[in-house]
């Protein structure tokens, strides 16, 4: 299944006054940038066919997978002077490259890959900047018996302030964490069907306009997830991520956990993640 990948955002909250144009899955956590260690969740069940919707900052993203260098992660054995791989991350992926406007909302960058998905009837989406531990395989096989035109993943709210309930005169009549409360966020996880396209005009959102209106007509359904979920919005969130890599926390690598069983990234028939 091709998975689609937005990744033309500015970003402008990872900026921390930097005047660098690189752009937001470019940042790096451990020693390979956000959109590699999404790509190796995606190519951990199997899923190795991406198309990467570009904009800002289009030149970092190409040139990283243009100078790829495995031996970053992965065992090898020098011989020679040459490099003898044990393992490879990307060999067998094939990523395709679009260019789809500096500006355009995320809507618009998904109507612009279209072409390349080949008609395919269900295909996959992230905005290549939120790590997740979510069982992907769960999450396709119960869309894919569902008459619905998108599944999009939830998780429980994550901030941590409260929200105070007033009664009159300014009374504080209640004060609940956010987390507490009944809702939940949308996880940037989708699985999507042709049908999206019939209800995302030009320059439209993919949420805004396209799960917005497949909601109202009830073909729009949740994955709800309260395992391993962390964004990536701001400096300080990647730092964290950063950080727990390097202690060697790091439950969204699901390719690293479960190599016990005899996966490795890009292998179809891996078990799935811990929910």
């Amino acid at each position: 299944m091709k998975v689609v990948l937005f990744c033309g955002g500015y970003g402008m909250r990872m900026r921390s006054g930097s005047s660098d144009d690189v752009p937001k899955p470019m940042a790096m956590v451990g020693p390979r940038p956000l959109i590699w260690h999404v790509m190796r969740y995606y190519a951990h069940y199997g899923h190795t066919e991406f198309i990467l919707c570009l904009g800002y900052g289009a030149d970092h993203i190409k040139k990283f997978f243009l100078n790829y260098e495995e031996t970053t992660s992965n065992d090898f054995v020098l011989r020679g002077g040459r490099a003898e791989l044990l393992s490879t991350d990307i060999s067998s992926w094939t990523i395709t490259f679009v260019q789809t406007g500096i500006e355009s909302p995320i809507g618009e960058r998904l109507r612009r890959v279209r072409q390349h998905l080949d008609g395919d009837e269900m295909f996959l989406a992230n905005y290549a900047d939120v790590l997740t531990d979510a069982p992907l395989p769960e999450m396709i096989e119960q869309f894919s018996r569902r008459d619905a035109g998108a599944s999009m993943m939830v998780v429980p709210p994550q901030s941590s302030f409260h929200c105070v309930e007033l009664g009159e005169g300014g009374l504080v009549e209640g004060i609940t964490a956010v987390s507490e409360l009944p809702l939940w966020e949308n996880g940037g996880y989708f699985v999507l069907r042709q049908e999206i396209f019939d209800h995302i005009p030009e320059n439209g959102d993919l949420v805004a306009d396209g799960c917005t209106e497949l909601a109202k007509r009830g073909r729009l359904v949740a994955h709800q997830h309260r395992g391993f979920w962390k964004p990536t919005d701001t400096v300080k969130e990647r730092a964290l991520l950063d950080a727990a890599y390097a202690q060697g926390d790091r439950p969204w690598a699901v390719w690293e956990r479960e190599a016990g069983a005899g996966t490795t990234g890009g292998v179809p028939g891996a078990r799935a993640g811990t929910a």
